[in-house]
């Protein structure tokens, strides 16, 4: 299996080349990248397997960064926050971040989050496993999930840029329509990362997805929200 790329992007040049040196001894092709544009340039010219991205950054910033890639690519992002940056925790997941980790940086720590990103990847319908054993379509309200591709299609026909998380929750949800998925649930199924009481990403990745399914996310028609106890597919 050839080496994972992961692009490193950070302003703090002693930071992320002490992160690419610790993730090339342990088998990945990590590259650095100085800012947010060089990194959006090194993804025009090849997408890596994942990034990991800074959120405080002079000039453009990681979430300004997360944004348009977002709007574009799938492949996974760990964001890297302050500690006290609460609030750029939260709008970097409800942009699509996949996870996210604390400064100061725990290399380990890093490495094992990065190993769970890159295991949902594999685990997703975009692998050959699931190419070979998930077949069809399911609706999505007026949209399509198309399961073997991993892409869920407007009614119109163009694609609905989603992340692999995305694709996860929208999969686990189809696999029970009608029925209530606990917030649990989907932590365990679609989240891969353990889970406490208070975690709240479930419902900002629910809430992002709604945003791009449902003609009033206010309003939902397509994702149910049953209180106190989780979500439902309609």
């Amino acid at each position: 299996m050839t080496d994972p790329r992961i692009l490193v992007c950070d302003d703090d040049t002693d930071l992320r080349e002490m992160i690419c040196e610790y993730l090339g001894e342990r088998g990945f092709k990590a590259e650095t990248c100085e800012d947010g544009r060089s990194l959006l340039e090194a993804v025009k010219v090849d997408p890596p397997a994942l990034a990991v991205l800074d959120v405080r950054m002079p000039g453009m910033d990681g979430i300004a960064v997360l944004k348009e890639l977002r709007s574009r690519y799938a492949f996974p992002v760990i964001m890297l926050t302050a500690a006290a940056e609460t609030v750029d925790r939260i709008v970097g997941l409800e942009l699509g971040a996949d996870d996210y980790i604390g400064k100061p940086v725990d290399l380990r720590e890093l490495e094992a989050r990065i190993k769970t990103v890159l295991r949902r990847m594999q685990a997703n319908p975009v692998a050959e496993h699931y190419q070979s054993t998930l077949e069809g379509h399911c609706a999505i309200g007026p949209h399509t999930l198309d399961l073997s591709g991993a892409r869920l299609i407007a009614e119109g026909g163009e694609d609905i840029p989603m992340t692999a998380m995305e694709f996860s929750l929208l999969k686990v949800l189809s696999d029970n329509r009608g029925r209530v998925v606990t917030r649990e649930r989907l932590l365990d199924e679609a989240h891969e990362r353990g889970w406490d009481p208070f975690d709240r990403s479930i419902d900002l990745r629910v809430s992002r997805l709604r945003k791009k399914i449902e003609r009033n996310p206010a309003k939902p028609e397509i994702i149910k929200t049953v209180r106190g106890l989780g979500y439902m597919l309609i």
